[in-house]
């Protein structure tokens, strides 16, 4: 039976993709938001809009679930990772703040261009920036340069992040949140000629993807070598690898066939085992070199309360996010592309 530290640090990776896959389409939509552009420019902010309108706040619990479960399960990994990375996590913050409020704003000001299109470049910007930032904290913490001894951070403010690996990992996070952006529109989008406007948009991205992705592993290799080679050598890697290569050459192959439910669930399938693949690389440290999740986790009794809040928790939240979605997106919102309704009907109308 895994103890109760691997529980808690399980649960806090699947929050971290839940987010992902949630909250980074959001972000990614802002990146469209900002490259929208020809003659259904206007119609493609629209439906950016409509994607992201009914579902935006919810998407944030998942952040705010990791930083809680860091914080109460595994304190001295918080205080560093909030010691050394306070200048691009505040960044980032500010990021979720500004583009939440632009497009509040945007949606209930005055409809007059010049107050639209200053609402759209803050929300626009602030979704670039802020999945840039995420990258940046994930690439940090995975790199090994952030020191801690006895519980002070010796690394400094600035050497974990201002170094190029992580910056790699955070132009990779803007890629894969665009692309997972780009696919979930194709589904949201009734009309033929915007549908094919994301479609180009997602195999472009695609193809970003696979770019960011080899120079990531290209720099691993000093930036980041034990991830490297836990990616490289462990004995889990080449089917973790073959699995992301598959779900990865598939979501290009359904967008490319036109089948775009089976396009969102195999570009979600690739995000997961990204970051599946990172946490194992990582294992058993919640931050390189120092911080191992054992070290790190708190009296058991307290991590038994934990467990016991996430249980009664998860019987309010995850009804509660049915709903909502079933509600604002439809009944196929959970559909992996294996439901043909749906996706014959749109099939047809083409």
């Amino acid at each position: 039976m895994p103890s109760l530290e691997l529980v808690v640090a399980a649960i806090m990776l699947a929050a971290l993709i839940f987010y992902a896959l949630l909250a980074g389409a959001d972000f990614g939509g802002g990146v469209w938001d900002l490259l929208a552009g020809g003659p259904r420019a206007q119609q493609q902010r629209a439906l950016i809009a409509s994607a992201i309108g009914p579902i935006w706040e919810a998407n944030h619990v998942w952040v705010i679930l990791v930083i809680v479960l860091l914080f109460t399960a595994f304190p001295p990994a918080f205080v560093a990772i909030m010691t050394a990375l306070h200048i691009p996590l505040t960044i980032m913050l500010i990021g979720i703040v500004l583009r939440g409020a632009a497009f509040t704003f945007r949606t209930y000001d005055s409809q007059a261009d010049a107050v639209q299109r200053r609402w759209s470049r803050v929300f626009a910007i602030a979704s670039v920036i802020t999945p840039i930032m995420l990258g940046v904290c994930i690439g940090a913490i995975a790199s090994g340069t952030i020191t801690v001894e006895g519980g002070v951070v010796t690394s400094g403010f600035f050497a974990a992040w201002l170094a190029p690996f992580p910056w790699a990992v955070g132009g990779f996070a803007l890629v894969l949140f665009a692309f997972l952006a780009a696919v979930y529109l194709t589904v949201e989008a009734t009309d033929t000629a915007l549908r094919e406007d994301f479609r180009r948009r997602a195999l472009g991205a695609a193809v970003a993807v696979g770019v960011l992705a080899l120079l990531v592993f290209l720099l691993s290799g000093a930036g980041a070598p034990r991830i490297r080679a836990g990616i490289s050598a462990s004995a889990w890697a080449l089917p973790l690898q073959v699995a992301t290569g598959v779900a990865a050459v598939g979501a290009i192959g359904a967008l490319w066939t036109r089948h775009y439910l089976l396009a969102r669930g195999l570009a979600a399938a690739q995000i997961t085992l990204i970051m599946l693949g990172w946490a194992a690389a990582q294992f058993p440290y919640l931050v390189e070199p120092h911080i191992t999740i054992a070290d790190a986790a708190a009296p058991p009794v307290t991590l038994r309360l934990l467990l016991i809040a996430l249980a009664v928790g998860a019987l309010l939240l995850f009804p509660s996010l049915y709903f909502l979605y079933r509600i604002f997106k439809g009944p196929e919102v959970f559909s992996l592309g294996l439901s043909p309704r749906r996706e014959q009907a749109r099939r047809d109308s083409e």
